[in-house]
């Protein structure tokens, strides 16, 4: 087996950090030619707010959701784990995109065609969708792990 020099990751890695700068610049420059300035205080807050609502509460939540499901995984594959917080991570960042969309409906759109769905019912309903999705995936693996436990080894005799 071959091992990987650290000169071919350092290499990589300069290549990742470009290609992320390259990026960033390429978005602050798309939001200051297509942006009103008045309206830039309001883009900082909302980006400010994002990685508040991400570090603080999702970071925080799946993080403790994780040890739970670990420490309760005694009896239970670790492969539960990652389904819970696999759907809590899809769900927070759903629940992030479509959030400011309801709120702009409840101030009131300028034009009531631009937002005329019922935002907040297609997100419990969505939440209901991948809750009973991860439950059938997580009592399947919970199934299969049964199944594979209660196995007689072969080495046995």
């Amino acid at each position: 087996m071959s091992q990987v020099n650290g000169a071919g990751i350092r290499a990589a890695r300069i290549v990742l950090i470009l290609l992320g700068v390259a990026g960033l610049a390429w978005g602050v420059w798309v939001m200051v030619d297509t942006v009103r300035l008045e309206r830039l205080p309001g883009v900082a807050l909302w980006i400010g707010a994002a990685i508040i609502v991400h570090d603080a509460v999702i970071v925080a939540a799946v993080f403790f959701a994780g040890v739970l499901l670990r420490r309760a995984a005694r009896r239970l594959p670790g492969t539960i784990a990652v389904v819970v917080q696999g759907t809590m991570v899809l769900g927070a960042i759903v629940t992030l995109i479509v959030v400011p969309a309801m709120i702009a409906q409840g101030l009131g759109p300028k034009n009531p065609t631009v937002l005329p769905l019922d935002y907040g019912l297609n997100l419990a309903v969505f939440w209901a969708v991948i809750v009973v999705v991860a439950t059938v995936i997580s009592a399947v693996l919970y199934a299969r792990s049964r199944r594979a436990n209660q196995r007689p080894s072969s080495r046995q005799s």
